[in-house]
């Protein structure tokens, strides 16, 4: 068979693959993402194989599933259209600077009952037990399917893959809030800010984000990185203010 018909197999649980000429000519792949939801994604060169692959993964899997692309990469979207994916909503990328200077965050604190316990030094148990209380906080009111989500294997109950990655804000010996940075080589990624609904309108995240850019510009990284969907008035409000800039955006398409 030609590489342009070729045969997709079901090769795992969690994989396909279009063998054409002897050789490989296509992938596809699943995650499950922490809030339940299937991703799919498929590599191919060929318009031809993609659809033969999502025509075999779809035949296999469950609805709904979802996957997600570059707002500017038009061929991909169209592939996903193809297969029955439509529109569901939209994250937008910032570029953060670091710089006190740029922000204005240099001479932010935290409010006055508050204290920011740095990156590396929170206590798990509590950590953990804050980021179950937002989570839930989250999915009770927009959704926890608004929020940036990485991909990432989770073991049963646990929502903490790395507690290095965390700092926190404290009020009366109970974190609050807390702030996620992934320490990237080319850019860290800012991956989830979120404080306790009984704390909001306080300031504990602006403070949160000051201490978090702070410490990187002192680090010598110039900016971050930052994902928002477009329906977080408060998060787009937060970012825009500090003088982030978009420079991207992806899609999120689902199959019902």
């Amino acid at each position: 068979m030609n590489s342009l018909h070729p045969t997709v197999t079901r090769v795992a649980d969690t994989q396909w693959q279009a063998v054409g000429d002897d050789r490989v000519v296509g992938r596809g792949d699943t995650a499950q993402r922490p809030d339940g939801r299937l991703f799919v994604s498929i590599d191919a060169w060929h318009g031809a194989v993609f659809d033969r692959i999502a025509h075999a993964m779809l035949a296999d899997l469950p609805a709904p599933l979802y996957t997600v692309v570059d707002e500017d990469d038009h061929e991909a979207a169209s592939a996903w259209e193809r297969a029955g994916f439509t529109f569901a909503r939209r994250e937008w990328g910032y570029r953060v600077p670091t710089d006190p200077h740029v922000t204005g965050l240099g001479p932010v604190r935290p409010p006055q009952d508050v204290t920011i316990v740095p990156a590396g030094e929170a206590e798990e148990a509590p950590l953990r037990a804050l980021d179950r209380v937002v989570r839930d906080e989250v999915e009770a009111a927009a959704g926890w399917r608004t929020m940036p989500a990485e991909v990432l294997p989770r073991p049963a109950g646990s929502t903490v893959i790395d507690p290095s990655k965390y700092a926190v804000a404290q009020h009366a010996g109970r974190y609050v809030g807390l702030i996620r940075v992934a320490q990237l080589l080319r850019q860290p990624r800012i991956g989830l800010i979120a404080v306790r609904a009984d704390h909001h309108r306080r300031g504990v995240a602006r403070s949160l984000l000051a201490h978090t850019l702070g410490s990187l510009h002192r680090a010598g990284k110039a900016s971050a990185w930052a994902e928002v969907d477009e329906s977080n008035a408060a998060a787009t409000a937060l970012f825009e203010g500090i003088g982030a800039r978009r420079a991207g955006s992806t899609v999120e398409l689902v199959r019902s």
